[in-house]
Formats: structure tokens, C-alpha cells, sequence
């Protein structure tokens, strides 16, 4: 990877370059293959460092990973500030990229990414709908309405025909950012309540939730949830008694029994992490996804670093294409 750059030092993509290069398509072809690589063993992740660092009420940490495959490495640095909007007129999830040749351990590449970030995990929701959602699944329902809600939406939406958006948030006044996203792809859009999403064939849950909101009895048979806001410890958006109807498939098993969803239905005996599958296997064919029309299936996309990468380095391929890439000595 990066070859044409092999001995060009540090290449440096810029968070005001990201829009202009990495389209959610790219996105959702480099997340697909980083979870068949994972399935496969080809690609792994390592630990994830996440702290509140007692400052700014701010949460902090490291996320990344080496695929074997795409001979990519590094590591995504960030997280959550939470008064970053009000007070500094900055988006609230702050991330930087680094790539390093696994040849040599030289850094490579320096690559802004939040809008990557929103991206990938907006692919992430998405791939797990093209493989486990029902083939006839028409209704998709938003839970959440906040920034990363527009990606998770405009993205499934380009991957899947679906008829209808309804949606739920805690804040009501917040929903016409969805709104206007179903509006712009020629869907008409529902405000309902939470047992309104019983009419849902595919939900989509992004919230910083600490405490369930999507119930068991809010979901119908044959429903395909993707969860993908619990990446923390303690952070919760449905109910544990789902988890345990449901079959259950993850990014990687390791982060979703500990900082995502499956984290409380396995604290409380419900499930075991043997009855947590990757995403990857369903990919590769060596897992079978859903069985039938009527089974609930759960996506719990906890996050991990080697997506970051996937589309960090995807990136950078395109913007030394383009010639707007910095390229400095270090």
C-alpha cells in the first residue's frame, strides 16, 4: 500500500479533504472487506484505550489494528467532547488517523478523521443490513437524530430500497435532521413512539444512551437491528431480554461483550459470548446469518480501528491520485 509514496515521508490528508475524496460507497467497500478479513484471521485489532481524562468532561482514546491483507497499520487517536459544539463551534467527536509501514515501522500517513469516522460507521450499519436484514425489509426506522443519525440514514438508503423512514428520539425537536434525509431521497418520514417501531423491518440505533431504550416488545419477528451507539462501558440502547431473542453478530466479539450491547445481556446470564458472531463470517459464507423470515437479527457495531484504517488508507490512495495530499519529510 502507498507504494508510489515508499520513500516520499509523511503523507498528510487534512480533515477540509476527506468530503472531496471518500464517498460512503468507498467507505462501505472498505468496512466489508475489514470484517471478512477479521473472519478470516487476517486482520486483527488490538486493545482499545478509552479513559475520561478529567478535563473538559472529555473521553479519550486509542483504537487500531493490523490487516495482513491490506498490509495496513496504525492506529486512530480521539473521542468525545462533549462542549466541543457550544463553546468552540466544533463538531463533539474529534479523531486523528495514523498509518505505519509494517515493514519497517516508519509512520506513513497523518489523516483527519472525523467525517471518516461518521463514514465508517455509517458503512458498518449498512453492511450489516445487506447481509442479515430480510430481502423484503421496506420500512427502516432511525433511533436517534443527531449528527452521525444523517450518515446512518443517507447510506442505508443508498444500499437497500426501502419505502418508508419513521423515526424516534429522545429530543422530538431534533427529528426533521432525519426528516429531511428520507425528504431528500423521495421517502415520505413518520415521527412515532417507541412501540411505533414495531412497524420497523430495520432499525438503526445511534444514541449515547446509558440505560435501554428499545424494549423487546418494540420489536417485531423477522426485524434486523443495527446498534451502533454502546462502544463504552456502562452505555446501553436496547434491552438486554432483545439480545437473548435474537441472533447476535458483532464487529469483533471481544469489544461487544465488554464496551457494547451484548456487554449487559452477558453480565445479566442471557447470552454467552459463544452466541456472539462476527458480521465477517456471514461475509465469508462460513456462517450462516439469518435462518428465517421471522428472526430478529442484531448487529451490535461496537467500532474498531481496523476500519478506521480501511478508510484511512483508502483515502490516502485517492489523494495522491488527485494530488492533494502534503507530503513532508519525517
Amino acid at each position: 500500500m502507498f507504494d508510489t509514496v515508499k520513500n516520499a515521508g509523511v503523507t498528510i490528508v487534512p480533515e477540509s479533504e476527506i468530503a472531496g475524496l471518500m464517498t460512503r460507497e468507498a467507505a462501505f467497500d472498505a468496512v466489508e472487506k475489514t470484517f471478512a478479513a477479521m473472519a478470516s484471521d487476517d486482520a486483527y485489532n488490538f486493545p482499545v484505550v478509552r479513559e475520561a481524562i478529567g478535563h473538559a468532561d472529555a473521553l479519550y482514546g486509542f483504537k487500531g489494528g493490523f490487516d495482513r491483507t491490506g498490509q495496513t497499520l496504525g492506529l486512530k487517536a480521539g473521542g468525545y467532547w462533549p462542549n466541543n459544539l457550544d463553546t468552540h463551534g466544533l463538531i463533539n467527536h474529534q479523531s486523528t488517523v495514523f498509518l505505519f509501514d509494517p515493514d519497517t515501522g516508519r509512520v506513513k500517513a497523518m489523516v483527519g478523521g472525523n467525517l471518516l469516522t461518521a463514514l465508517r460507521t455509517a458503512a458498518a450499519s449498512s453492511v450489516s443490513i445487506r447481509h442479515l436484514a430480510r430481502k423484503d425489509a421496506k420500512v427502516i426506522a432511525m433511533v436517534g437524530a443527531g449528527h452521525q443519525a444523517r450518515f446512518q440514514l443517507q447510506t442505508a438508503l443508498e444500499h437497500r430500497d426501502f419505502d418508508k423512514v419513521i423515526g424516534w428520539n429522545l429530543h422530538p425537536e431534533m427529528l426533521p435532521n432525519i426528516e429531511q434525509v428520507a425528504r431528500d431521497a423521495g421517502l415520505p418520514f413518520q415521527a412515532v413512539d417507541l412501540p411505533g417501531l414495531r412497524e420497523a423491518d430495520v432499525i438503526i440505533t445511534i444514541t449515547s444512551s446509558f440505560a435501554a431504550t428499545v424494549m423487546a416488545d418494540h420489536v417485531s419477528p423477522g426485524t434486523h437491528l443495527a446498534c451502533m451507539g454502546t462502544d463504552t462501558a456502562g452505555k446501553q440502547e436496547v434491552d438486554p431480554n432483545l439480545l437473548a431473542k435474537a441472533r447476535v453478530f458483532t464487529d469483533e466479539v471481544a469489544q461487544s461483550v465488554s464496551i457494547g450491547e451484548a456487554q449487559h445481556a452477558i453480565a445479566q446470564g442471557l447470552i454467552t459470548t459463544a452466541d456472539v458472531h462476527q458480521i465477517g463470517a456471514v461475509i465469508n459464507g462460513t456462517h450462516p446469518g439469518r435462518a428465517t423470515d421471522d428472526d430478529i437479527t442484531l448487529f451490535d457495531g461496537t467500532g474498531v480501528g481496523l476500519q478506521d484504517l480501511a478508510v484511512a488508507a483508502r483515502v490516502v490512495e485517492l489523494a495522491v491520485e488527485k494530488g492533494v495530499a502534503t507530503q513532508v519529510d519525517f
